[in-house]
């Protein structure tokens, strides 16, 4: 986890990029090498909790570690986007990230409930 940087009030499209790119530099240092990389973004595509299940188990088969990363307030940069392996969408509704941490938890949950063939999966 990063702390978000401040954003003032008003500010121009420029200094939010820099912002952006700023957090997207401090995620990036925390990397883990070999990592299976998943970005959680707007322009991701969008899968079933099936879908999403197999697609981790297919993951798990070539990588012993993935890394999902959710950006701050203003997204992420399209540098940690092309550090991504996986692009993941949960919609074109814009979610708060704090609430994002929970929906993905419970997916990533559900997923491996899937995997095993257990009945929280409805």
């Amino acid at each position: 986890e990063v702390a978000d940087e401040k954003i003032p009030d008003n500010a121009s499209e420029k200094e939010m990029e820099q912002i952006k790119e700023k957090e997207g530099n401090k995620i990036l240092t925390k990397l883990p090498q070999n990592s299976f990389v998943v970005t959680l973004c707007i322009e991701g595509k969008e899968h079933s909790s099936e879908e999403l299940a197999k697609k981790i188990a297919d993951i798990s088969m070539t990588s012993s570690h993935i890394t999902f990363i959710i950006g701050g307030s203003l997204g992420l940069s399209d540098t940690v986007k092309s550090k991504s392996a996986l692009r993941l969408s949960f919609g074109k509704m814009t979610l708060p990230h704090q609430l994002m941490r929970v929906v993905l938890l419970e997916q990533i949950y559900r997923a491996f409930k899937i995997n095993n063939n257990e009945s929280y999966h409805k």
